[in-house]
């Protein structure tokens, strides 16, 4: 089923201004889907997934270019660095905006390549799964979110079930649309042994699959937690250096996404620890072993889920616009803690989440606080299952998941 996706306008945009154009993300995101959707009919398409075009890319990369001519839509680019020269000179001898559109599963090495030879050539944006308004067919509809006062909904609210029930499917667009649930464990398993197979083996050497394996599932049950490595390194028995060495792997491959404490001269102690949050929370919730929606809403993780879903959507927001935000949770000394600031010239908006259809203004007391930084702090929001946008203080107010 074909959706709008809120990235589309990004690359068209971002097409006409740089003569290339690189789209990072998870596999299974969309993409290839996306920019198939959006290339022009003179575009020229190869996959590095043909061995016969990744063996002519590595090999005979001046025949490659001569097959493929410009413009071009490489996809999977990470297989075949080989070419970054070569498209670096394309680039410099032609005049032409757009001449290069490529996908990478993955950034881990692929991004050094690209800053060392393409510096100043290429756009680059990170993608994501279906955001929510992808979902129901507003994606260019879609902005980056700031809590605001005056809140216009976009959306048809769901209810609580619903609502879990969109968090346990997860934001991959094969899975995120399907009514079938019963496919859910055989996408998620197979994801897996693709990701192991493709992703893991080509950046790292495994020894065992299946310690891998249980890495994974101890990080997916911290997800929307303050990272410990001591602690995972203690439950996979591994080594706390393996543990960074295969954090830097999920992040590389957009499995997680690392939020970082907000800190400033104001504050006495620095919060070094980020938390540390899973961008698809079906694959979450099938690693951490929640096979229905019904379970994951009434288990003891369900208020980490929620604020993951949170989290990863006020990421699309930005990510699938072509922004990379400025993001970050606050702690001070005293333990008081504000789920998310979101930095915007030169202003800091407080978020708070919460899985409760009850807001009262004692959930956003914690915004107080951040006087003590020295800065611009702007309105705020407390997000949640409310049915309707309400004002808790003359600084905040309740919204839905569904009108972020």
């Amino acid at each position: 089923m074909n959706k709008i996706r809120t990235i589309s306008k990004t690359i068209k945009k971002a097409s006409k201004s740089f003569k290339a154009v690189l789209i990072c993300g998870m596999r299974q995101v969309g993409k290839t889907t996306v920019l198939k959707n959006a290339c022009e009919k003179d575009r020229a398409y190869v996959t590095l997934d043909n061995p016969k075009d990744l063996l002519m890319a590595k090999n005979e990369p001046q025949f490659f270019f001569e097959t493929y001519k410009t413009p071009v839509f490489i996809d999977e680019i990470q297989y075949a660095s080989e070419i970054f020269p070569y498209i670096k000179m394309i680039t410099d001898d032609r005049s032409e905006k757009g001449l290069f559109w490529m996908s990478g599963s993955q950034q881990f090495g692929l991004m050094q390549n690209v800053t060392e030879t393409l510096a100043g050539r290429l756009a680059i944006f990170d993608m994501l799964g279906f955001s929510i308004y992808e979902r129901e067919g507003l994606g260019d509809q879609q902005e980056p979110f700031l809590p605001i006062q005056n809140v216009q909904p976009k959306l048809a609210k769901k209810d609580l079930q619903e609502t879990f029930r969109t968090i346990w499917l997860g934001s991959y667009p094969e899975i995120a649309v399907m009514d079938d649930e019963s496919a859910w464990q055989a996408f998620y398993g197979s994801y897996i042994r693709t990701y192991l197979e493709r992703d893991v083996r080509q950046l790292i050497t495994i020894g065992d699959n299946l310690t891998f394996l249980k890495f994974l599932k101890v990080v997916a049950a911290r997800t929307a937690q303050e990272l410990n490595i001591a602690d995972i390194a203690r439950n996979v028995d591994i080594a706390p250096n393996t543990v960074k060495n295969w954090l830097s792997i999920l992040e590389a491959s957009g499995v997680i996404y690392l939020l970082q404490p907000y800190y400033n001269n104001a504050l006495k102690r620095a919060i070094k620890k980020p938390k540390l949050y899973f961008t698809d929370t079906g694959l979450c919730a099938y690693l951490s072993e929640w096979n229905t929606p019904k379970t994951l809403e009434a288990g003891a993780m369900s208020g980490a889920f929620f604020e993951t879903f949170v989290v990863t959507e006020i990421l699309k927001s930005y990510y699938h616009n072509g922004i990379n935000p400025s993001l970050y949770y606050y702690r001070d000394n005293a333990s008081v803690e504000v789920d998310l600031l979101i930095g915007a010239d030169g202003v800091l908006y407080p978020v708070e989440i919460k899985k409760t259809s009850n807001p009262d203004k004692d959930m956003v007391r914690n915004f107080k606080a951040l006087k003590r930084l020295k800065q611009n702090i702007g309105y705020g929001s407390l997000i949640c299952l409310t049915d309707r946008a309400r004002p808790l203080d003359e600084n905040a107010n309740a919204v839905s998941v569904w009108e972020i």
